[in-house]
């Protein structure tokens, strides 16, 4: 019988470290694909007559070697005394 509305079988969710067994077959398959898809985009980057193409693989073989470039957040205003006092608790929860 399924919960009540609004109510979840497992309130706590997914206890923490333990894999999503779906998403890890999903990734698992797509990474006896690496060598492949690498090399195709190897190939695209090296001759193709597209620019926007090879730019684009040349990034994504950027991307895995590498990882993404961060992003710098300019953040203007001024912040409360409460909401600093609720990110102070929020981050001494997180270090627990």
């Amino acid at each position: 019988m399924p919960p009540p509305k609004g109510k979840s079988n497992n309130p706590k969710g997914r206890t923490k470290g333990v894999k999503n067994k779906s998403t890890a077959e999903i990734k698992e398959l797509a990474q006896t694909y690496s060598a492949n898809a690498l090399s195709t985009l190897a190939t695209i980057m090296r001759n193709s007559d597209n620019d926007t193409a090879r730019i684009a693989a040349a990034k994504e073989l950027l991307d895995r070697g590498y990882g993404k470039v961060t992003q710098a957040v300019e953040v203007s205003g001024s912040l409360s005394i409460e909401m600093a006092a609720r990110l102070k608790e929020a981050r001494e929860r997180a270090n627990v």
